[in-house]
């Protein structure tokens, strides 16, 4: 990351990446990691993005592969709902967000990202789908420059505890109460 003098620096003049969480119930959490993306991308920094228990047909990615110093890991897979899902399918999605998580924090680390964000890891680390352990290993040795942003509802307290910052997005009021579906360039 670029020097910013309101910024902590480690013994060696380094800056120091923080962590973030945006959980909840309610709207924005990845919109709100995508913002924070955007805002490093336009300061010069590297991004690093994986995505979790999604897709790529979500609209945003169609910008955010065109920004220079964003990188967004494919993510071809699908596997759907996770109570539709066999046991047999449970434990291939397992294995395969397990990967996805191993090969994000080794690019992030190897090829010296200034943020990695895991997009819903929090859900996949609830939903035992990814290891919560392997993901609070990595984050108390993640490299000292790297902002590290965790998004997803139902984050656990050890992950809580290690974040520097946690923003709650409480959902008051949401159209799929009336029946409204989700729509292309808002939700998907």
């Amino acid at each position: 990351m670029k020097s910013n003098p309101m910024t902590t620096e480690n013994s060696n003049g380094q800056t120091l990446g923080l962590i973030h969480i945006y959980c909840g119930d309610g709207k924005g959490k990845s919109t709100a990691a995508t913002g924070l993306a955007i805002r490093a991308a336009g300061a010069g920094y590297r991004v690093l993005i994986a995505r979790f228990l999604k897709n790529d047909a979500s609209s945003e990615l169609n910008i955010l592969k065109t920004i220079p110093g964003i990188r967004v890991i494919e993510t071809p897979k699908d596997f759907g709902f996770i109570w539709n899902m066999s046991e047999n399918e449970k434990e291939e999605a397992a294995a395969y967000y397990t990967r996805m998580l191993t090969d994000a924090m080794q690019t992030a680390s190897n090829d010296n990202y200034d943020m990695l964000i895991l997009d819903e890891i929090n859900v996949a680390a609830d939903l035992n789908l990814v290891s919560e352990e392997l993901l609070i290993r990595f984050a108390k040795k993640k490299p000292d420059q790297l902002e590290l942003v965790l998004t997803g509802r139902n984050p656990g307290p050890a992950l809580l505890e290690l974040a520097d910052y946690v923003s709650e997005i409480h959902c008051v009021k949401h159209p799929y109460e009336k029946g409204i579906c989700s729509r292309i360039g808002i939700e998907e």
